[in-house]
């Protein structure tokens, strides 16, 4: 036997880890990858269906909504989580247009599948990508229409496209105008653009009544109700305290024993804690407040003295709601009641303690320019008011998305399709192998009125013959009506999305599907008790079970 025979193997990797390389390794990243997109597909539009998510308590979700379908469904395989990654940066980015952002990266990823299978090296069609994303932006942005704060029309268009297929459509006309109206709100300029902190619209959620009585306040609601039955249930032109103070005697860091000779001297340290709590209400009365919102706990004597000045008090509210009643209000959080004084107040015109279902609420109103608002959404059952929160989420953020940027295109797949146009022009200037791979990417932004029409049940062949047609015609904004079937001026038909939507989910997905295609060996490594356990593809590869 020779010295050659006799080599053993080495081992490199620790006993139960799992390897995969080369091809099969991007086949079964790009499956798990596919898999995911075809999981929210099915929402996308109009048309799009719900799905119901059941979690290991028996709590159901049910929505259309392409980031909370992903976060629900606890996914596995790493490829795939990547392709979640991209839905949260366009939920955190844009706020809507997640499903969008998911199935067009699964489709880039099928696309280069295609590719790869002709021998075509995957960084050859990673940087293919690259070229047609960075086209991609330009091209949007130059067939993008601008848009101003003024135009409320234009706006509430946004915010109905946004609503248009989600829970809340019932009522889309007046919850519309709520998403303009509490955006406009809350923006602030700085250097002479828009500033819009989308967190300081609060969406207080309650069950009852139906859609449309979801009201927009001028001010915030709290779930909060006064601490003492003897204080005034409303109070008109409030002049309202912030603190984040408690209103107790506190107690001593350090342990004290208190030896008491005489039960007077008793009565005497019940006394003075009682004047404690009686200078420090005489102090928040002094400044000049009627009504107090503390972060902090108030002590049930110091309750007593308020309701006896004729002071609304609410405890424990939280730091956000704090920070959100010092916009809207005007008022200072001041974190030593010695500090308080009248320019530390914040102003209402009505604070009030309404019952909203079966829980009361405060209501802080009518204040005089307030940065801060609420929408109190309302419906039939907490799964429909879930939902409507979620459409209204997805509504703000495209209403505060077009006004940042300051430019908008139409939807309904003309976007897309007039992108893809632009993009096989584009290709046709390149040489070598690259010209195929934007070539894909054009195909694949197309997934998204093909996808639109297949949800509709209308045939995805011919829908796309048509809308090519309209737009090789220099019908820009020639989209699909998902409801006759027919082709339609998305813009004229009021069909309206923020650039931002587009920008962000051609820069997400091009970059996820450039990260997995470059993926050639997957090492999954053994853990305590786990023999390198990889969440596999099922036998056959016939789909990716998660």
């Amino acid at each position: 036997m020779t010295s050659q025979q006799q080599l053993q193997p080495i081992f490199i990797l620790s006993e139960g880890s799992q390897r995969t390389t080369g091809r099969s390794a991007q086949k079964t990243n790009i499956m798990a990858a596919k898999a995911v997109a075809e999981t929210v597909r099915t929402t996308l539009g109009p048309k799009g269906m719900d799905k119901m998510l059941v979690d290991s308590l028996g709590d159901v979700v049910i929505t259309n909504d392409g980031v909370t379908i992903l976060e629900e469904m606890s996914i596995e395989h790493p490829a795939a989580k990547m392709i979640v990654e991209v839905a949260k940066t366009q939920e955190d980015e844009v706020g809507d247009g997640t499903t969008t952002a998911v199935v067009i990266a699964g489709e880039l990823l099928k696309q280069a599948e295609d590719l790869i299978e002709k021998e075509i090296h995957p960084t050859v069609v990673a940087r293919g990508y690259r070229l047609a994303a960075e086209k991609a932006h330009e091209i949007l942005n130059r067939i993008a229409e601008p848009v101003s704060a003024g135009d409320d029309e234009t706006l509430r268009k946004i915010a109905v496209t946004a609503m248009t297929g989600k829970g809340a459509e019932q009522a889309k006309d007046a919850l519309s105008g709520i998403a303009v109206q509490a955006v406009k709100a809350v923006m602030d300029s700085e250097n002479g653009k828009p500033s819009i902190d989308v967190e300081n619209v609060k969406i207080e959620k309650k069950v009852g009544g139906g859609v449309e009585d979801s009201e927009l306040i001028q001010g915030i609601v709290l779930d909060k109700e006064k601490v003492h039955p003897g204080m005034p249930r409303a109070v008109k032109q409030a002049r309202i305290a912030l603190l984040d103070a408690a209103i107790e005697v506190k107690n001593t860091e350090i342990e004290t024993k208190i030896q008491v000779s005489d039960p007077a001297q008793m009565q005497a340290f019940i006394d003075m804690e009682e004047r404690m709590l009686r200078d420090k209400v005489e102090k928040v009365a002094a400044a000049g407040a009627n009504v107090v919102f503390c972060q902090k706990g108030i002590d049930d004597m110091a309750q007593h003295f308020m309701a006896k000045k004729g002071i609304y008090a609410a405890r424990r509210v939280s730091k956000s709601d704090m920070e959100k009643l010092a916009r809207a209000t005007g008022g200072k959080i001041v974190t030593s009641l010695n500090d308080l004084g009248k320019d530390d107040l914040g102003f209402a015109g009505l604070v009030e303690e309404l019952k909203v279902g079966n829980e009361n609420m405060t209501y802080v109103r009518e204040c005089r320019n307030p940065k801060s608002v609420t929408m109190l959404i309302r419906g039939g059952t907490e799964h429909v008011v879930d939902e409507v929160k979620r459409a209204m989420e997805d509504a703000l953020g495209d209403v505060a998305a077009a006004l940042r940027v300051g430019k908008i295109v139409g939807g309904a797949g003309a976007s897309e399709v007039e992108l893809a146009k632009g993009l096989r022009k584009y290709s046709e200037s390149l040489s070598g192998r690259e010209q195929l791979a934007v070539n894909a990417f054009a195909e694949a932004v197309e997934i998204i009125p093909r996808t639109l029409a297949e949800n509709s049940g209308l045939d995805p062949i011919d829908v796309m013959t048509e809308l090519k047609a309209a737009h090789d015609r220099g019908q820009k904004w020639a989209g699909i009506n998902v409801f006759t079937g027919k082709i339609i001026d998305g813009w004229k038909e009021g069909v309206i999305e923020p650039l931002k939507i587009k920008t962000q989910a051609i820069s997400s997905a091009s970059e996820v599907a450039v990260m997995i295609l470059r993926i050639d060996d997957v090492i999954a490594s053994a853990g305590k008790g786990d023999k390198g356990r990889m969440p596999e593809m099922p036998p056959g590869g016939g789909g990716y079970d998660m």
